[in-house]
């Protein structure tokens, strides 16, 4: 699936009333796909709680933005605040979704998204870390490969960790993971493709889904 179902699917799962974190880049797109109906209340770490969609072309105020410096819209009862406020929403448990970014996720929940160790990078942890323990449930979404198709969910993480056995899901261009015992278990997977593939495309062991009719999705 694409990057918007992908932002889509990860919407669905969203509880009604939750307070949600959406971190830089294909995160921020789960914001377009929330149901208002769910009275969802999204917080950036800047000091915003009450985010909206982003703002239609030409409507956007270059005082309005999120963590990663793109313009958002309010819903009714946002609210401003300092930024340290901001850190202690996140690292007191107040938050009951945080969906990241990542380089890597072990079987075990390990999350690495801040660093690749490449001397050329530039080092900026965030508030990757205070997300990652401090939010209720950690849920990542990523494509399932690198761009030259190396596996990023991994026995063990190879890159700087950012939190220790802190996701509890994934969502990817072709599935739906949840983990738990340390290991990954598949409960969605996308038309069209097998278990097995899936595995090939995976570095650690993945349990078989139980098929029904509402565990595939299409591929969009």
């Amino acid at each position: 699936m694409n990057k918007e179902a992908m932002a889509q699917r990860v919407a669905a799962d969203i509880f009604p009333g939750a307070y949600v974190n959406l971190g830089i880049g294909l995160p921020t797109l789960v914001g377009n796909y929330i149901d208002p109906g769910k009275h969802v209340m999204l917080h950036s770490e800047n000091g915003l709680l009450g985010m909206g969609p982003a703002p239609a072309p030409g409507e956007e105020d270059p005082d309005l933005i999120n963590a990663g410096k793109q313009p958002v819209t309010t819903v009714p009862g946002a609210a401003f605040f300092h930024h340290g406020d901001s850190f202690v929403m996140m690292r007191g448990g107040h938050l009951d979704i945080c969906v990241l970014g990542a380089y890597q996720v072990a079987q075990n929940g390990d999350l690495a998204n801040w660093h690749t160790g490449d001397p050329d990078a530039i080092p900026a942890v965030g508030g990757a870390m205070d997300l990652a323990v401090g939010a209720r449930n950690v849920w990542v979404m990523t494509t399932h490969t690198t761009r030259d198709g190396q596996p990023k969910l991994m026995r063990s993480c190879s890159y700087p960790l950012t939190g220790l056995g802190c996701v509890k899901r994934v969502y990817t261009d072709l599935c739906v993971i949840e983990i738990h015992d340390g290991a990954m278990h598949v409960r969605e997977m996308v038309d069209g493709l097998s278990f097995e593939a899936l595995q090939a495309l995976t570095d650690a062991p993945l349990h078989r889904p139980t098929l029904s009719a509402s565990s595939t999705r299409s591929a969009r």
